[in-house]
């Protein structure tokens, strides 16, 4: 009853200047990450309300050659059916289908993947997600095989798959000597449903005003 997310957000997606202006120019194609290691599982992805934490991730990626011209573009989103992971119902679902995966991973002799460090990573915030990417993946395909089994069998299904995946991040080290606040706090947005970007746009600076 309360876990859809209808109002419209903004989100900022680090990138190469290169794909900020083919965005800009052809918005319907969205390239989707299918990364192992990606944190909230396969999709379009976006730090929520944070254009500096965007911006700061691209400056990273540019120095270490990944890409060319360190670049921003902005999105307004709407989450839809969202696998919130700042909501304990979804955090309680996710655990659900971790051990319905261990389980089979147990049946078949099989290792489970894990979250590691990055070698550039000196703080130590298991940057690879391959576990949690995993794990997430797992849970959206199982409840579409649960909508088809169920369309099959009743004509209908109960179920629905998700729009988006959301989840709260703490890493970068402590902001100051004994703090609980880290320096790369933030929120982050998998967009599963392309219709829930409604639009991309140029960020700009703000107007002082006289």
């Amino acid at each position: 009853m309360y876990n859809s997310r209808n109002n419209l957000i903004i989100g900022f997606h680090g990138c190469d200047e290169k794909v900020q202006k083919e965005l800009l120019s052809h918005p319907n194609v969205i390239l989707v990450s299918d990364k192992p290691h990606d944190w909230l599982g396969h999709g379009i992805y976006f730090w929520e309300n944070n254009y500096e934490r965007a911006l700061q991730w691209a400056k990273e990626k540019q120095k270490r050659g990944e890409i060319e011209h360190a670049s921003v573009i902005g999105a307004v989103l709407s989450l839809d059916y969202c696998l919130d992971f700042t909501d304990s119902i979804f955090i309680n679902l996710l655990i659900q289908y971790f051990e319905i995966m261990s389980n089979e991973y147990k049946e078949v002799d099989e290792q489970l993947p894990e979250n590691s460090n990055a070698k550039y990573d000196t703080n130590k915030d298991l940057l690879r997600r391959d576990l949690d990417c995993k794990v997430i993946e797992f849970l959206h395909q199982s409840i579409t095989q649960d909508i088809g089994e169920e369309m099959q069998t009743k004509g209908y299904s109960t179920l629905k798959t998700f729009d988006s995946t959301r989840g709260l991040f703490t890493e970068g080290g402590p902001a100051f000597p004994g703090a609980g606040i880290q320096k790369k706090n933030h929120i982050q947005i998998c967009i599963r449903n392309r219709n829930c970007i409604k639009g991309f746009f140029l960020p700009r600076k703000g107007i002082a005003f006289a």
